[in-house]
C-alpha cells in the first residue's frame, strides 16, 4: 500500500473518530439538558429549605450571642460572690481565732484567781480552823483523862499481865 492509501485511511478513521465523539457530546448535551430540567425542579424547594436555615442560623446565632454574654456576666457575679464570701469566711475565722484566744486567756486568768481563793481560804481559814479543833481535842483528852476514875489495883493488875 502507498503512503497516499495509508494517509486516507488513517484520516478517514480520524473523522470516524471525531463523528464519534460529537456524537457522544450531543448525548452529553442532551443528558445535561435532562439533568437541568430535573436540577431546576428542585431548585425552588431547595432555595426555600436554605432561606429557612439561613434564618434559622441568625436566630440560633442571636440566641448563642445572647448566652454567652448572660453566661460571662452571670460568672463575673459569681467571681465576685466568691470573693466576698471568701473574705466573710476569713473575716469570720479570723474573729474567731481571737475570740478563742480572749476566752483562754479568761479561762487562764479564772483558774489563777481560783487557785488564789483556794491557798488564801486554806491558809486564812481552814488552817485556823484545824489548829482550833487541835487545841479543843487537846482539852476532851484532858478532861476525859482527868475526870476518869483511878485504875483499881485489880485492873492494873490485870493489865500488866496482859503485858507480860
Amino acid at each position: 500500500m502507498d503512503q497516499q492509501t495509508l494517509l486516507t485511511i488513517f484520516v478517514g478513521l480520524a473523522a470516524f473518530a471525531m463523528l464519534i465523539q460529537a456524537g457522544m457530546l450531543v448525548g452529553m448535551l442532551v443528558v445535561a439538558l435532562q439533568l437541568k430540567s430535573k436540577v431546576n425542579a428542585l431548585m425552588s424547594p431547595v432555595m426555600g429549605i436554605m432561606d429557612v436555615s439561613k434564618r434559622s442560623l441568625d436566630k440560633v446565632e442571636g440566641h448563642i450571642d445572647r448566652i454567652g454574654n448572660q453566661s460571662s456576666s452571670i460568672l463575673d457575679v459569681t467571681k465576685q460572690q466568691l470573693s466576698k464570701v471568701d473574705d466573710l469566711l476569713t473575716d469570720a475565722s479570723t474573729r474567731a481565732k481571737v475570740q478563742m484566744e480572749r476566752a483562754e486567756m479568761v479561762m487562764d486568768d479564772t483558774m489563777t484567781r481560783v487557785q488564789q481563793t483556794v491557798s488564801i481560804v486554806q491558809s486564812g481559814v481552814i488552817r485556823p480552823v484545824r489548829e482550833v479543833q487541835g487545841v479543843l481535842a487537846g482539852i476532851r483528852t484532858t478532861i476525859s483523862h482527868l475526870g476518869k476514875a483511878r485504875p483499881t489495883v485489880e485492873h492494873a493488875t490485870s493489865d500488866e499481865e496482859m503485858f507480860i
